[in-house]
């Protein structure tokens, strides 16, 4: 499991991975008007400037609704439960279930218990569906690219993924993949991902050289700008929600 950082203390620029658990654990809990619990009782990450922000949600046993998602928002159960409903369509969300509720979706929510959902957002993009969009981690794989030839260090890993929301403009996009074993030099991340460990473990190095292991059941993010080096040495399977600008 890797440290906790001292992330609501943060002034400098550095970016690395976060243990999104360990900062949730960490912060006071959010509170909000408890109808508007869903927008209001929010704690937020603190993030370099951009399109992207992250943080937590604090739903209280009851229920409440949401007129319209102010962006695209993708969202997981880090513990309790929680109930979305969209028209005829009801979707249960228990610890580490994920979806995505897109830029202007109305939504009804019920938790028979207090709910604690980890979100990534990202503001700005262009309108689309708005349609919700369960993570399903059963859904079929498909091949997908393996990491750049240059920076492995041994074999080419065989990956696969399946993409459950794309974002009108294919910068915000969110589903399962996994992989073979590999381990690849630090690159810097042009994007911002968070993810969901299914299966496995991966042990991320920044580039202070500040390390830390992910196992299944994490959730963490590595920010825009980081440089990480990826380890794994055994299959792993992720849910993803990744901001990558065109």
């Amino acid at each position: 499991m890797a440290t906790a950082k001292a992330l609501t203390e943060r002034t400098d620029v550095k970016r690395s991975f976060i243990d999104l658990r360990a900062w949730a654990a960490s912060v006071a809990a959010p509170v909000g008007d408890p109808r508007n619990a869903f927008l209001d009782a929010r704690a937020s990450l603190p993030l370099g400037p951009g399109p992207v922000t992250g943080g937590l949600v604090a739903l209280p046993q009851g229920e409440g609704a949401v007129g319209a998602m102010p962006a695209d928002e993708f969202l997981i159960v880090e513990s309790g439960a929680v109930q979305i409903t969209q028209g005829e369509t009801v979707i249960t969300l228990n610890d580490g279930d994920s979806i995505v509720l897109p830029a202007g979706a109305a939504i009804d929510w019920r938790a028979d218990v207090p709910c604690r959902l980890i979100f990534l957002r990202r503001t700005g993009g262009p309108a689309g569906t708005i349609t919700i969009a369960p993570i399903d981690i059963a859904a079929p794989l498909a091949p997908s690219n393996p990491p750049l030839a240059e920076l492995l260090v041994g074999p080419t890993p065989q990956c696969r993924n399946f993409t459950s929301y794309r974002s009108a403009d294919g910068e915000f996009t969110c589903g399962t993949w996994d992989s073979t074993p590999y381990h690849r030099r630090p690159m810097v991340y042009g994007h911002c991902e968070l993810m969901y460990l299914l299966d496995g473990s991966v042990t991320f190095v920044d580039g202070e050289g500040a390390e830390g292991t992910f196992v299944k059941g994490d959730i963490f993010m590595v920010e825009q700008g980081a440089s990480c080096s990826w380890d794994s040495r055994v299959d792993v399977k992720k849910v993803y929600a990744i901001y990558r600008p065109a």
